[in-house]
């Protein structure tokens, strides 16, 4: 029997249109708030501190989402929070309250993080494993374009009035209507195994959970600080813009044929690789940023950096399933939540301590230590 004869397109291809257009609404709703509150004279700090709120919602939901899957069920789960990702965004556009979006983003982030993180172990659950590093690097390269839609989408909509946050209520409400079309060919994922957690999770997993914080450490510094390294070769902010996006770019094209990687080497030597890679992209930038193989630079960066989060999804399934594995993604959301905040500050931190080089020189030791470790776990891993 074929690939194809084996794989549930459908459903696929139902809970890929939920998470992306979830992806647009939330990439939208980080840009806008924040133009919201720059235009209202919000400190910069301010500004980071509110943008904060989401990702902290979903460090503190990680834990609990086991549990809610076990009492409620995912697909109940999944439909509640994308109501209260659309009611929550709606009271945002209300208030319009600086200190009320505090407790407003965090709570976003804490009713939506059960829904990628449900829709991540649907994927994985439904994927074959013949093809599985294939569809997963499709569905986080669409995934990573709903994120870069979101932004494209205010260019249209405008930052002013009710506009942008009724196309992005109006996304989660499509998201709940594609998540209702597909439930019927979806798994359950309560029935066994009642002691699914993270704390049980945790000690089986600890280099994948590594690789998920080196990887949003990666993503969330580059994106932040970009800025800043960029100034001190005299780039303009158009310029590093672009430059950015070419990273976005390489991550969205990319994961695909990353994932054909991982299913001719398996996932465990693809994440050495990733990790091995982006090591030398870091080692590579300081000599090249000037030069026109930045453009490629930053395009293969972009994808490998990532990949090292896709190639620790693959290895998650290939290793658990069931509850254990919505556990797993609950600890993938955990930690890259953790990753995502840590990382900047420290980052920001080396680069004022040793300059501006900081920035590839932290990168690039936290993607070493990760070669490193992985190189040494494979044979742990079965490979």
């Amino acid at each position: 029997m074929g690939v194809a004869e084996k794989t549930p397109w459908p459903a696929l291809t139902g809970v890929i249109a939920t998470v992306s257009v979830f992806a647009i609404a939330q990439g939208l709703s980080y840009p806008l708030l924040s133009f919201i509150l720059e235009r209202q004279g919000a400190s910069s700090s301010l500004i980071g501190l509110s943008a904060a709120m989401t990702p902290l919602g979903f460090i503190v939901s990680a834990p609990v989402i086991p549990s809610l899957v076990r009492r409620f069920g995912a697909a109940r789960t999944a439909l509640v929070c994308a109501f209260l990702g659309a009611t929550l965004l709606a009271l945002i556009g209300w208030t319009r309250d600086v200190w009320l979006w505090f407790p407003l983003r965090f709570l976003l982030g804490f009713s939506i993080n059960p829904l990628y993180v449900i829709s991540e172990t649907w994927m994985l659950m439904l994927a074959p494993p013949s093809s599985r590093g294939r569809i997963m690097g499709a569905y986080t390269a669409v995934v990573s374009a709903g994120f870069a839609t979101g932004p494209l989408i205010l260019s249209i909509a405008g930052t002013q009035g009710w506009t942008p946050f009724l196309v992005g209520i109006a996304a989660f409400g499509l998201c709940t209507f594609c998540l209702g079309a597909v439930l019927p060919r979806l798994p359950e994922l309560h029935d066994a195994d009642g002691d699914a957690s993270l704390a049980r999770f945790i000690p089986l997993a600890a280099l994948l959970l590594l690789a998920v914080t080196v990887a949003a450490a990666f993503e969330q510094s580059l994106l932040s600080l970009t800025s800043v390294y960029a100034r001190s070769y005299g780039n303009t902010e158009a310029a590093t813009a672009t430059l950015l996006a070419v990273f976005v770019a390489g991550n969205i094209a990319l994961q695909v044929p990353l994932g054909m990687v991982a299913e001719r080497l398996g996932p465990a030597k693809g994440l050495a690789l990733c990790a091995t890679g982006s090591t030398l992209g870091c080692l590579l930038l300081p000599f090249l940023f000037a030069t026109p193989l930045i453009w490629p630079l930053a395009f293969v960066l972009g994808a490998i950096s990532f990949g090292i989060y896709t190639m620790a999804l693959i290895e998650l399934a290939n290793r658990f399933s069931g509850p254990m594995l919505i556990a797993g993604n609950a600890a993938f959301a955990l930690f890259w939540g953790v990753g995502g905040i840590a990382g900047p500050p420290v980052t920001g931190a080396v680069m004022d301590i040793v300059g501006t080089q900081g920035l590839p020189l932290t990168l690039g030791s936290f993607c070493f230590v990760l070669a490193l470790l992985q190189a040494g776990r494979r044979s742990a891993w079965g490979r």
